[in-house]
């Protein structure tokens, strides 16, 4: 029998497919990982915004935890949109008991400016929820947020994935740095070294779930069982390829292009190959 990898999201919906758990689904399928969902919080969104939040009831957002973990294999978790205190309660109730790699996204602000989870549940996320991860990966925005210090030069970004790490206790940091002016460059620092991953700029303004796609690509190489550095590279060049194709749909920030993700990064690895 084939080996199955499995890979579950725990986050809120989109409704247009472009972010949330309907991005991390198919990321996921894309990357051949078997996915899996848990719903925290059902969105009224699109390109523009968001509309309305209905967020879950804690009794059913337990009960779907529990039909994930008592009946299927979990090889990786990544979570999103979490927007309270009590379901953070809930969700690391079972991170604290797995055995597997954890990516937080940790979702804050819609792509559109929208605040997505309660001001009082930041805070519970950085210091209970982010110790458990094997990596977090804040934009610039949420990074600030997180480590209350300026970001404003790459130097800035550097530190603040070293502050996440090593005071508030992440097993690994990616600092995106999509809003920063210049190519594209993230910085991971996994506690002893620091990694940078760099893209030409595209000028785009199809960006929408991008936070997303780029988290659960990464969920999806560890669930294979890959090494971190391994899955941040090749998720980055997978994140890059999905906005360079991205979808110009909608009234607003159009969303990205996962199959052609997949396409364009499975044809530069086997480029790559050749050329050894």
């Amino acid at each position: 029998m084939k080996k199955v990898s499995c890979a579950l999201t725990i986050a809120g919906t989109d409704p247009t497919g472009g972010a949330g758990i309907q991005a991390d689904l198919k990321t996921f399928e894309e990357l051949k990982s078997y996915g899996m969902s848990v719903i925290t919080s059902v969105v009224a969104q699109n390109t523009t915004g968001v509309q309305e939040l209905h967020h879950i009831p804690l009794s059913m957002l337990s009960s779907q935890l529990n039909s994930v973990f008592s009946d299927m294999p979990v090889h990786a978790v990544k979570t999103g949109m979490i927007a309270d205190k009590e379901m953070m309660q809930a969700v690391a109730q079972y991170l604290q008991e797995g055995h597997f790699p954890y990516v937080m996204d940790p979702v804050m602000v819609a792509t559109s400016g929208d605040a997505l989870i309660a001001e009082n549940s930041r805070l519970y996320l950085r210091d209970h929820l982010l110790p458990l991860t094997t990596l977090v990966t804040p934009n610039i925005h949420e990074a600030v947020y997180l480590t209350g210090k300026k970001i404003e030069t790459t130097t800035d970004m550097q530190e603040a994935a070293k502050l996440l790490v090593d005071k508030y206790g992440a097993g690994a940091a990616l600092i995106k740095g999509g809003h920063m002016k210049g190519d594209a460059v993230d910085f991971l620092y996994d506690g002893k070294e620091m990694h940078t991953f760099t893209a030409k700029r595209i000028e785009t303004e199809n960006t929408h779930g991008t936070g997303c796609t780029y988290s659960a690509a990464v969920t999806a190489f560890l669930s294979q069982g890959m090494p971190l550095l391994t899955s941040v590279r090749k998720a980055k060049m997978f994140v890059t390829a999905a906005i360079r194709n991205s979808f110009d749909i909608g009234n607003g920030n159009g969303p990205t292009n996962h199959w052609a993700a997949r396409e364009e990064m499975l044809f530069h690895e086997r480029e790559t190959i050749q050329d050894l």
